[in-house]
Parts: C-alpha cells; sequence; structure tokens
C-alpha cells in the first residue's frame, strides 16, 4: 500500500512503505493511504493552504480558490495517484535514483540496492568525509527555539507530555504529532516511549 506524506511546507511525497515514510523525513508530517484519509485531514486545513498544494503539483492549472474542501480534497488526490504508481512499481535500485518531480509532490526514495555499489564507491572518493558524515541526521533540535527542540524539553519533563499538550503548544493536529514521533525524533536518535495511563491521554516520554 502507497503512504503518503506532506510536510508543513505541503510537500508530498509517495512511500512504497510505512517504514519509508518515517524514515524519510526530519520535520512534522502527515500520513494518509487514501482518499478518505486525504479528505480527513484537509477538513482541517484552510482552504489557503489546498489551493497552494494544487499549485505546487506539477502541469496543473493554478486556481484561486476551491468549491469546498472535500472538492480540492478530490482533484489534489487524482492528480498525486501518479506519485503513488511510481513509488510501488520502481525497483529498489531505480527508486533511488528518482528525482524530485517539480513542485511540492515528489516520488519516495527506494533502500539502496547491491546495483548501486559503484555509484556509492565513487562519490565516497570524490568526498573522503562524506563516510563520516553520512550517518549523522539534519537535526533541527540543534538549533535552539525550534520546534524539534521544543517538543524534545517537554518529552524529558518527568512525566513526559500528553499528546494534547504537544498539540496546543505546537499548533499541530494529532496526525502530525504522530508523525513527527515516528519520523523527526526517530531520525534525530531519540528514543520516545510512547504509553497511556488507565483512564488517561496517549503520553510521550524520552528517558
Amino acid at each position: 500500500m502507497t503512504i503518503f506524506t506532506i510536510d508543513t511546507d505541503n510537500n508530498i511525497t509517495a512511500h512504497a512503505t510505512a517504514e519509508q515514510a518515517a524514515a524519510a523525513t526530519s520535520t512534522p508530517f502527515d500520513s494518509f493511504s487514501n482518499q478518505q484519509e486525504f479528505a480527513e485531514l484537509a477538513k482541517s486545513w484552510p482552504t489557503k493552504r489546498l489551493v497552494a498544494i494544487w499549485g505546487s503539483l506539477p502541469g496543473v492549472q493554478p486556481i484561486k480558490k476551491f468549491q469546498d474542501h472535500k472538492a480540492a480534497a478530490r482533484r489534489i488526490w487524482v492528480r498525486i495517484q501518479g506519485l503513488g504508481a511510481l513509488a510501488q512499481q520502481a525497483p529498489p535500485a531505480k527508486a533511488k535514483a528518482t528525482r524530485p518531480v517539480k513542485g511540492g509532490a515528489r516520488a519516495a526514495r527506494g533502500a539502496p540496492a547491491k546495483g548501486k555499489a559503484g555509484t556509492k564507491a565513487t562519490a565516497a572518493k570524490k568526498a573522503p568525509t562524506a563516510k563520516k558524515s553520512a550517518p549523522v541526521p539534519e537535526i533541527p533540535a540543534a538549533h535552539p527555539g525550534s520546534k524539534t527542540a521544543q517538543v524534545v524539553a517537554m518529552l524529558q519533563r518527568k512525566n513526559g507530555a500528553t499528546l494534547s499538550e504537544i498539540m496546543q503548544s505546537m499548533g499541530w493536529q494529532k496526525h502530525t504529532v504522530r508523525g513527527f514521533m515516528a519520523g523527526a525524533m526517530k531520525k534525530a536518535g531519540h528514543a520516545v516511549e510512547s504509553f497511556k495511563p488507565v483512564g488517561g491521554e496517549r503520553t510521550y516520554r524520552i528517558n
């Protein structure tokens, strides 16, 4: 099943698996796998954002407004199906070489294949320091006051932070918080504990 992600900059990416989606970005994102899920997300977005998303897609005619959220979600969903087909059909070796499509939509990057060994070796010769720097993720938390730094600070408290606390503090939706925990936090090397006390609310914490 194709998993689509959309980040705060309206970049839509198609991934062959949920694991690829979680590991693909260090920024907060929402995810969806079908038209109904996308329509549910779109309900909470201002029409201005939907117009911006449409305008970022390749080969579309810019518009000033949509009739309603339902119509916007339907048209955007139909337009991005090419990305889903590309993510599912392309072999892993070719998927990695796929370049982003013009605008905010792009195809997923697959896992490295054996056939890419020669390419990777060449890159290593040209950039001797690449091997050392590659494992180090681009962590937004390195910048004091960033959104990642704020969330990390909340999760490092003794009792952690509840889902609603993070949503209220950051101005995010539930999908955004969950995607951030599965993607950005994991990629940054933070082991986030998720638990739900009896009669309580979903809580996240970094030990």
